[in-house]
């Protein structure tokens, strides 16, 4: 008989985001068996134009999203941002305000419903530091965004 995975695609990437190392291994075994892409990373900085850029990077060069389709590209943004509006509280904005922000993120597609004509789903899971730029000024943070493709 075989597992039935659970398929929260937001709840795999946040998990994905919080995990250290050792803890990856369960994890990615369980998105592999899925077919589903997943990816993670870092990236630190009071531009948020520079956060965007590097998730979007990121998920281009882990062949998470095919840059030369714009509905594939349109959704990243989307999960993008939705995401960053949980860190900053909603106002989607750091250096005009004085703050930083230095966040792990993951990101993860696949298919989260059972009936598959419901499609693929992408989502962005960020986690980190918010705060002044002043260290131990700052505090923590997560947010979540999630798109259809």
């Amino acid at each position: 008989m075989s597992k039935e995975f659970d398929r929260r695609i937001g709840r795999h990437a946040i998990m994905y985001a919080f995990a250290e190392e050792e803890e990856e291994i369960s994890l990615t075994n369980d998105l592999k068996r899925m077919n589903w892409l997943y990816g993670k990373g870092k990236v630190g900085s009071m531009e948020l134009q520079k956060i965007v850029a590097a998730i979007e990077t990121s998920a281009k060069r882990l062949g998470l999203v095919n840059p030369d389709i714009y509905r594939e590209m349109h959704a990243l943004y989307h999960a993008i941002i939705e995401a960053l509006h949980g860190v900053t509280r909603g106002q989607v904005e750091l250096g005009g305000l004085l703050r930083t922000a230095g966040l792990r993120f993951a990101i993860v597609r696949g298919r989260p419903f059972k009936n598959s004509d419901e499609g693929e789903w992408i989502a962005v899971a960020v986690y980190g530091t918010i705060g002044a730029p002043v260290r131990g000024f700052e505090h923590e943070a997560v947010g979540l965004g999630i798109n259809h493709i």
